[in-house]
């Protein structure tokens, strides 16, 4: 089909289905939002249906617990480091290209777990699949948001996408369980490989090439990539390294300075280089900064939260690891179910609004947990519902807003600062939290029995442990409001009645 491509500027064509009709429905573009839905479906499936496999494989492959963790691990820090630099390089050979040479390499790497015999190769095979996700998981948003010029659309369509993945996020242990008592745990990931060629080819017959005039010239500054990537690396390595090695451990400490000082470099590159990977001043710009901050917020509220509740459940309230998965069943169904919610707020009060009171409501469930918590289950309920709905709307509209702040030949790599804000501060939300609980209770969370002080002490921890998540949260969030635009005349366009239909 012929393509047409809508700029801000007015210059460049964008890509479309129609030269003169854009998309009036997400039926219009169904193999398209088909092969991005089984991209993102890929992301949150993968480590969750893993997760419950990895006791087989030390079995396996006689794989030590370290190793176990790094076969996790290797996938998290590889996807996270190269996000930044494979976003910009997508920016220049082409979105589409970039994803559909990711989805190829997730296939080919999938199918190598079969010939896998010991432990070194797996850790190898995760890694290259780390790789292949960050080739495709940042182009996922950004190819959805070129497809439409109608903000109602795009969060349409990034809701039903993520609700795809959310779906996979929550079934993936159960499915993983259910598979393992019939097949060998290889199963696990070679279900990549019909996820892949079904975004292959939803991909390729439903979004069309990139048009070179709308794509971004300027030579790849491989100075900030090895940089850039090497300081994300040491971020994403640092909260691991606290919770294993300890606060008393130097590495953690000499990892985290490290991150500093490349980090610090890093920006001094951009800063002073001809031709910056990523060009600072487009964050500085009100949608990017204020998304990326609120973003950010609702990851590192998120997985600190989880990590705390699921401790609280099993260590404080004497569940088993099978009740306490129940437990956390409010924030599952609020992240699935949750997406109805999306469009009718957005169309009533507008995407900024709507970004700081899901944001805000993110806040409001760790305030309510850290306060609350110690008195039963109920609250904590309520702490992950207020959590998981702020966050079910935060994560559209923060990443439509830093998209709608970026030039047209900056989505990719617009879209893979979201996904590494959330990638970082999820694991210094676990991190921070561990931290917390090891330096006030060294030793007690691997106690069999506890005594009274030693309960009445875990439970002073945890409210700690809130506080400092939520204070850091609500830090983030005022930062992100503050620097956001006014909410004046934001209400997205409406759809139209085809739009509401599908």
């Amino acid at each position: 089909m012929p393509a047409r491509v809508h700029s801000r500027s007015g210059a460049s064509p964008r890509t479309r289905p129609s030269p003169s009709q854009p998309p009036r429905s997400l039926v219009e573009v169904w193999p398209a939002l088909a092969g991005l839905s089984a991209v993102f479906l890929f992301e949150m499936l993968d480590n969750s249906i893993l997760t419950v496999a990895l006791p087989t494989i030390g079995r396996e492959l006689s794989a030590s617990t370290t190793t176990l963790q790094w076969v996790t691990g290797a996938y998290s820090v590889v996807f996270g480091g190269l996000m930044l630099a494979l976003g910009a390089l997508a920016d220049r050979a082409g979105r589409r290209k970039i994803m559909l040479l990711g989805l190829v390499l997730l296939g080919v790497a999938s199918l190598a777990t079969m010939f896998v015999t010991v432990a070194w190769q797996l850790i190898a095979v995760r890694a290259v699949m780390g790789v292949a996700a960050a080739m495709t998981t940042p182009g996922s948003l950004a190819l959805t948001f070129r497809l439409f010029t109608n903000d109602g659309l795009r969060v349409r369509a990034t809701t039903l996408i993520s609700t795809v993945g959310l779906v996979g996020l929550a079934i993936g242990p159960t499915v993983g369980g259910l598979v393992l008592t019939f097949a060998p745990w290889q199963a696990l990931l070679l279900v990549n490989v019909p996820v892949a060629a079904l975004a292959f080819i939803g991909i390729r017959a439903g979004i069309p090439a990139d048009d070179p005039a709308d794509l971004h010239h300027d030579p790849i500054d491989l100075a900030g990539a090895v940089l850039g990537t090497t300081t994300i690396v040491l971020a994403l390595l640092a909260p691991t390294l606290f919770i294993e090695a300890g606060t008393a451990s130097a590495l953690p400490w000499v990892a985290t300075a490290a991150a500093l000082i490349l980090g610090t470099c890093f920006v001094i590159r951009e800063k002073t280089a001809r031709h910056p990977l990523l060009d600072l001043t487009l964050i500085a710009r009100p949608l990017v900064s204020s998304g990326l901050a609120l973003k950010a917020a609702t990851g590192l509220a998120t997985a600190g939260l989880s990590y705390l509740v699921t401790l609280q459940l099993q260590l404080d309230l004497g569940w088993t690891p099978a009740q306490a998965a129940i437990g956390m069943l409010p924030q599952v169904i609020v992240l699935i179910a949750g997406g109805a919610l999306i469009s009718p707020l957005i169309t009533r009060v507008g995407l900024t609004t709507a970004a700081r009171l899901s944001a805000s409501t993110v806040v409001c469930g760790l305030a309510v947990y850290t306060a609350l918590g110690g008195f039963g289950y109920v609250w904590i309920a309520l702490a992950l519902v207020l959590v998981a709905t702020g966050m079910r709307v935060v994560g559209v509209v923060a990443g439509n807003n830093v998209m709608r702040g970026l030039p047209d030949n900056r989505t990719t790599i617009g879209a893979a600062l979201i996904d590494t804000a959330s990638e970082v501060t999820t694991g210094i939300g676990i991190a921070l939290s561990g931290t917390i609980l090891a330096t006030l209770l060294p030793n007690a969370l691997t106690t069999a029995t506890w005594s009274a002080q030693q309960t009445a002490e875990f439970r002073e921890a945890i409210t700690y442990a809130g506080l400092a998540l939520t204070l850091l949260s609500a830090t983030l969030v005022g930062w992100g409001i503050v620097r956001g635009p006014h909410p004046k005349n934001d209400t997205p366009a409406p759809s139209t009645p085809d739009a509401t239909a599908a």
